[in-house]
């Protein structure tokens, strides 16, 4: 495949020390730190008050420098309850170029309502872990800089580094448990971020990261898994038939002996020129049909649901406030959605290249590892989702591809399904969409903490 890849290494043991050190910029107080042995800067502002209001619990957001003129966006927020020994979660958005900030941080905007400042999330993740929010690619978000980033695997060390030099900034997270949590395009970030830094560790390649959980809920892993599961979707899901049972014989049939078998040869072959070709003929055959079948939202299919929560201007407008970008050390506009960054990615045809057999890699490792799905989500739908946990390849295969699934309920009240088999879990979730923390916050901070504790998930 041609695909760039970047070069990120680390310099030279040298006999300078770490730098500290202090500055204002348009009257804000930021904090620096320079780190020798990667050559990375970091500039942040800390307890803006912005976003996390909780007494006593800090945050810092800003930038770390990855390369030359390369600035990657983090905004961490301390856990509110024993930070001093809680293990550390990073988050990643999808896209693949959409931010990472306010979908289950610890304030949030609540639907259509009028408010210009968000409130408090009862139920954010950091209620339980130290969390770290970062945008990546380069371009997502308010991440900028000189580099066009075109793949997932070129992605992967840009990411390794960004924590190696947050461990360098804040050495006291160096030897907690980590976590990597995403959504949708994390199908593919996820696995490779995860296989990256399980190489590096092996390698004895900078600061060891203590990877023991990864979480992706409605995950786009493998076109030719998940593409025919549009169709069986479309035609009986939970909520609402979109096709009816002939379209539904004619797009299977299209999908198993024209969409397929040109996915199989982006696999085979790893041209740009053949993945990029598998994109076009399934989304002209099995994606289009479908759309211009019935109007439907491809990230909740319930008719007449509001899902402005997830994805909502609100977020937006906050974000790009001057005021608040001023507090939280910004320097360029937010991007919820970077439409380069997304084309970037497609022109080399990643989006249908496979990372099923890197999942495979990382749960075979014994990472706790959980695919989870909101079931009216059509776009990266729990069938699909369900199809590709069930192909992991590890030691527990056979046991958890045989296994039924079974109600998942939270404080007694059934709010799914799912099974377990050693490191290995999947959950459908009822009644939520493509953003499943904003849809069943509680559930999503009951999973997210089973997780992290390496326990599959279980009923409470």
């Amino acid at each position: 495949m041609s695909l760039t890849w970047p070069v990120i290494a680390l310099t030279a043991p040298t006999t300078q020390s770490n730098k500290r050190y202090s500055f204002k910029r348009n009257g804000i107080s930021y904090h620096g730190f320079e780190h020798t042995a990667t050559g990375s800067k970091l500039q942040f502002v800390s307890n803006s008050g912005i976003c996390e209001t909780t007494p006593g619990v800090n945050q810092h957001s800003g930038y770390i420098s990855v390369g030359k003129d390369i600035k990657m966006w983090f905004w961490f927020f301390e856990a509110r309850q024993n930070p001093s020994t809680a293990p550390l979660a990073a988050w990643f958005g999808g896209g693949p170029g959409t931010a990472s900030a306010l979908i289950h941080g610890p304030c949030k905007f609540e639907g259509n309502s009028s408010r210009t400042t968000p409130i408090n999330n009862t139920f954010s993740l950091n209620n339980y872990a130290n969390m770290l929010y970062i945008d990546q690619p380069i371009g997502a978000g308010f991440s900028y800089g000189n580099v066009s980033i075109n793949s997932t695997v070129n992605a992967a060390p840009f990411v390794w580094k960004f924590i190696q030099a947050f461990y360098s900034s804040f050495p006291k997270y160096k030897s907690r448990d980590f976590g990597i949590f995403t959504e949708s395009y994390g199908g593919h970030f996820g696995p490779q971020f995860a296989k990256h830094i399980l190489d590096q560790n092996e390698a004895n390649t900078g600061e060891p990261i203590n990877l023991v959980a990864l979480g992706i809920n409605n995950g786009w892993f493998d076109a030719a898994v998940q593409i025919p599961s549009y169709v069986t979707f479309s035609y009986i899901n939970t909520y609402r038939p979109l096709i009816q049972r002939k379209q539904y014989d004619a797009l299977m049939g299209a999908a198993m002996t024209t969409c397929v078998p040109a996915l199989e040869q982006c696999s085979i072959s790893g041209t740009d020129a053949d993945c990029v070709n598998a994109n076009t003929t399934c989304y002209t055959l099995i994606e289009d049909p479908i759309y211009q079948s019935v109007y439907f939202n491809s990230y909740d299919v319930r008719e007449g649901f509001d899902e402005a929560g997830p994805l909502n201007s609100q977020n937006d407008r906050y974000l790009k406030s001057p005021e608040v970008m001023a507090k939280l050390g910004a320097q360029i506009p937010f991007e919820s959605f970077s439409v380069d960054v997304f084309y970037n990615f497609s022109a080399t045809g990643d989006i249908q290249r496979s990372f099923l057999s890197t999942l495979s890699e990382v749960v075979s490792a014994g990472v706790t590892t959980l695919i989870w799905s909101g079931d009216a989500d059509w776009k990266c739908n729990w069938f699909g989702n369900l199809d590709v946990a069930d192909l992991i390849q590890y030691p527990g295969q056979y046991e958890f591809t045989n296994k039924a699934l079974m109600p998942y309920t939270i404080k007694g009240k059934e709010a799914g399904t799912y099974k377990s088999q050693k490191n290995l879990s999947f959950l459908r979730v009822y009644d939520a969409g493509h953003a499943v923390h904003w849809y069943q916050p509680e559930l999503a901070l009951q999973v997210f903490m089973q997780t992290m504790k390496m326990e599959p998930v279980q009923s409470t």
